[in-house]
């Protein structure tokens, strides 16, 4: 049988390495029994190999209370096993981010995070000044520290944004940032939006500070 799908640029990159990009939308993770990954619920496309996917809870008490407080429930299981899985999430562009050491640290937007290493730190941080206004999304996130591999997706290609000067991302577009910076909201909110005559762009996260917000060109 022949076909253009049969061309090596398609094929399994058989590396014997932690992460491998598959393709930039495709990832492949080497799972062994010492080393299991987190990923979030739905983002396995295949696998090969003796793997069990477990539902993974909350990792504390304190974790779980805000889960319950701040209804942030970004499903997640655990990866275990022996083989190779393969993440994926609606095409979109796959990143690889290296956490070097115990004060390194990432906040990830829920929509954008795909997997990380289970031996990583993970707590849900609130977004300030939310109070009870809600956008929809960018509200509630994780922030992940330690050394390892966090990888995460982006719809379109990405960019970043210094936050030395004051920086206004749409929520649902800001993919992760530096967990040094604690974003606030910004909002406009006048008696045109109320009554459905507003811009459509009534809240923005507010950054500021030393460090970098990855923006992608949609909103998810």
């Amino acid at each position: 049988m022949r076909s253009e799908l049969f061309a090596a640029r398609h094929a399994e990159q058989n590396l014997d390495q932690r992460w491998t990009q598959q393709s930039p939308r495709m990832l492949r993770g080497l799972v062994t029994p010492d080393a299991p990954m987190i990923a979030t619920k739905g983002a396995m496309v295949a696998y090969q190999g003796n793997v069990a996917f477990r539902h993974q809870g909350s990792a504390s008490m304190g974790q779980l209370l805000k889960k319950v407080v701040t209804n942030e429930d970004t499903p997640m299981m655990r990866v275990e096993g022996h083989g190779e899985v393969f993440f994926a999430r609606a095409a979109a562009n796959i990143f690889l981010m290296y956490l070097e050491g115990p004060q390194d640290a990432l906040t990830v937007s829920s929509a954008n995070l795909l997997a990380f290493d289970a031996g990583l730190a993970w707590d849900i941080r609130r977004v300030r000044g939310v109070g009870s206004l809600a956008s929809g999304a960018g509200l509630f996130n994780l922030e992940i520290s330690g050394q390892g591999v966090v990888a995460v997706c982006c719809q379109g290609e990405p960019m970043i944004l210094d936050c030395a000067t004051p920086t206004f991302v749409d929520p649902q577009a800001a993919v992760c940032w530096s967990a040094s910076l604690a974003p606030g909201v910004r909002t406009d909110v006048n008696l045109g939006t109320l009554v459905g005559r507003g811009s459509g762009e009534s809240f923005q996260m507010a950054f500021h500070g030393q460090g970098f917000v990855v923006v992608q060109p949609a909103e998810m």
